[in-house]
């Protein structure tokens, strides 16, 4: 709980303050909006099940509501989480939200409630789903929409942790059914088993992007935020566009995690396809004017956040395209 929370625990609902005359607000918001997310896990969570390790995936779905959150330039304030599974577990439950409140604390989130459905009839033993919801806040004047978004504006690319929560089903099917690997089973290249390397938790980055949107001017400085989820850097980025506007990106400019070279090699998968179903190494995308681009990559190393300049905007139609 965060002190914004009032006091009380049970009963059917919980209880948010919004008094923005109060110092528990880091600012007064004059013309407060709310923001709403909400997203799972996948079958990322089939992962955990296989290694008998479930306080993780809790990260993982704050992560991916927060995430989104966050590119509208919001604070997230509360989250509440859905979880059924066929019987009810104390201790599966215990792990599952000990993962949650991890990544509430790392996202300075409230963790205000949840549900848990006990299924027998939906789910085999040993199954479980999850689901989360996120509320967030942002000033009117300073929703980052992308409209602002011109050409001649940088992309700057935070680094991923690895796969984040995003196209399992082509891990698995690579992973286990083509490869015919084990969870347990070492992998030289990565330094860690199977099991380790594809539940490595997907990348919260509410403390250093609110960092940078709390430093500089947005729409003038910060035109354009993305959570690079399923679809890649192809498919998210374009969704922050304005008409007329295009992103060249330069595949040489960053290293992506060698989690993903694995995953390619060893299904043989297309690039293209990578491109399409993997965040490649860049779990979030600022859309920045040029002239702040090393000042901002500054805030993010201060922030712990490794991030480089990946493109650039031009004229063209909407979408993005790789550089030679």
């Amino acid at each position: 709980h965060t002190a914004r929370v009032l006091d009380g625990f049970g009963g059917f609902a919980s209880l948010f303050s919004l008094d923005y005359n109060s110092r528990l607000f880091a600012r007064n918001y004059k013309r407060p909006v709310l923001v709403a997310s909400t997203d799972g896990v996948g079958s990322k969570l089939k992962i955990a099940q296989m290694m008998g390790k479930h306080d993780t995936v809790g990260i993982d779905l704050v992560a991916m509501s927060v995430n989104d959150c966050l590119c509208t330039g919001g604070e997230p304030m509360i989250f509440l989480d859905y979880l059924a599974m066929p019987k009810d577990d104390p201790e599966l439950t215990r792990q599952i939200v000990k993962g949650i409140s991890d990544g509430c604390l790392m996202a300075d989130c409230a963790l205000v409630g949840g549900e848990t459905a006990i299924l027998p009839d939906f789910y085999q033993p040993g199954d479980y789903d999850l689901a989360g919801f996120c509320v967030g806040v942002v000033e009117k004047s300073r929703i980052v929409s992308g409209r602002a978004i011109q050409p001649g504006d940088v992309v700057v690319g935070l680094a991923s942790s690895g796969v984040h929560s995003n196209g399992y089903s082509l891990v698995r099917k690579v992973v286990f059914e083509h490869a015919r690997l084990r969870v347990d089973q070492q992998v030289p290249d990565l330094g860690t088993t199977v099991g380790e390397a594809l539940l490595e938790p997907t990348r919260i980055y509410v403390a250093a992007v609110r960092r940078v949107l709390e430093h500089y001017e947005v729409k003038r400085v910060v035109r354009g935020l993305a959570h690079i989820t399923g679809g890649g850097l192809v498919d998210n980025i374009p969704r922050i566009l304005p008409e007329g506007c295009r992103v060249i990106l330069r595949r040489a400019t960053w290293e992506p995690p060698p989690v993903f070279s694995w995953l390619q090699g060893l299904g043989e998968i297309p690039q293209d396809e990578m491109d399409r179903v993997f965040n490649g190494g860049i779990g979030f995308v600022m859309i920045v004017r040029d002239y702040f681009v090393d000042s901002i990559l500054r805030q993010l190393a201060e922030a712990r956040v490794a991030a480089r300049a990946i493109g650039e905007v031009v004229a063209g139609e909407c979408g993005v395209s790789w550089a030679e």
